[in-house]
């Protein structure tokens, strides 16, 4: 089946919605020498296919707290939010006790700025695509928990390709089109106990959590645990979730005054 298209038209010089993209921190990249803030290329082209204007945004959470009302100003602009994958979210923050040694690229000001956004985000209703650690970063701020690790070699999804079942129904069956949902898969953690609100709505054949919404939401909300950005040049099913996000972003212009 093909996936429908939602993709918005954006002729001549006509205003692409703006989508903020919360950048990665890296400790060092060949081409800038020092450390630096990165975005996924795959993920930005995207968005730009889709319709989008993507913008990195700097992450600011001094001592890992967001200033909550800084950061609805900063976003005030933008007309829909893709929170990205990444390193692994501070165990703490969703109320573990103990740290399993194959937690990795933990960052204290990263994790308190995407929280900070995907709380900003549900509650404004701004259209909210959320990818991998996304996914997990909206389960923790709707006060959901994380499994550390789900057992290594053989048992995580680094380095996968593997079918998801959407619900029928569900934004995500719809978005993709079909029933059955080959994807691209990098990560070791997973959802243990799903947040308040959210259902789920894919999953893997070993159980695992691929797909979170949160029925009666303001805004368009999608979190997948997959990397659809993997596969969106080449696959329409995947380009599709891309699609269905911006169209509901450039559904939020404001006409020019």
């Amino acid at each position: 089946m093909t996936p429908p298209t939602g993709r918005p038209s954006v002729p001549g010089d006509a205003p692409r919605p703006l989508i903020a993209v919360p950048a990665r921190f890296a400790a060092s990249t060949s081409a800038l020498r020092h450390e630096a803030e990165v975005t996924a290329r795959a993920l930005v082209e995207a968005v730009w296919r889709a319709g989008g204007e993507p913008v990195s945004v700097h992450p600011h959470a001094p001592g890992g707290r967001a200033d909550a009302a800084q950061v609805a100003a900063r976003l005030t602009r933008f007309d829909g939010i893709l929170l990205p994958g990444g390193g692994d979210l501070a165990p703490h923050r969703y109320g573990a006790l103990d740290v399993h040694h194959s937690v990795y690229d933990v960052d204290d000001e990263q994790d308190g700025f995407d929280l900070a956004v995907a709380q900003h985000a549900l509650r404004a209703g701004l259209p909210l695509l959320a990818v991998c650690r996304g996914l997990q970063i909206v389960n923790v701020v709707r006060g959901g928990t994380l499994e550390q690790n789900m057992g290594g070699p053989g048992l995580d999804h680094r380095h996968l390709i593997h079918p998801v079942t959407p619900v029928p129904g569900s934004l995500v069956e719809r978005a993709a089109g079909t029933q059955k949902i080959e994807v691209s898969c990098y990560h070791h953690q997973r959802v243990a106990e799903a947040g308040a609100g959210l259902t789920v709505t894919a999953r893997a054949a070993d159980g695992t959590v691929e797909a979170l919404e949160l029925p009666g939401a303001p805004g368009w909300f999608a979190a997948v645990q997959w990397h659809p950005e993997d596969t969106a040049h080449t696959d329409p099913v995947h380009q599709a979730l891309f699609d269905q996000f911006v169209a509901a972003a450039a559904g939020r212009i404001r006409p020019a005054a």
